[in-house]
């Protein structure tokens, strides 16, 4: 079993940037495909970008490409989510989440098998 802790989160302005961690134990994270995700109170959990085994593969939503950037570093068991040029509807709870089957990270979060317990990300215009 894995256990996930986000950190990095706070209140930044639009256009501003903010670096989120998700630091593991328990397991090596180089047997999980991760992913990030977000929330709104009330609102479906919705993917937001995943990142291989490997690191060598990843996938973004339309809304954060250019934007932000998931990264791994399997060696300090952490992986990452750059929000560049931040905007107000960025503003969510962040989640990192590992996945250990399949052949890639994929967008379903119901394929997830292991969460942190979030991070809140807020944005003022």
């Amino acid at each position: 079993q894995v256990q996930l802790v986000e950190s990095g989160g706070g209140l930044v302005q639009a256009g501003g940037s903010l670096r989120l961690s998700c630091a593991a134990s328990g397991r090596t994270l180089n047997n999980y495909h991760m992913g990030w995700f977000r929330q709104a109170p009330g609102k479906e959990r919705e993917f937001v970008a995943a990142i291989s085994r490997s690191g060598g593969s990843t996938d973004y939503v339309d809304s954060v490409k250019g934007r932000f950037t998931i990264s791994r570093d399997n060696a300090e068991n952490t992986v990452y989510l750059q929000m560049n040029s931040v905007k107000p509807e960025d503003t969510f709870a962040y989640y990192c989440a590992a996945k250990s089957t399949g052949a890639g990270a994929g967008r379903n979060p119901h394929l997830y098998n292991y969460w942190g317990q979030g991070t809140q990300v807020t944005v003022s215009s």
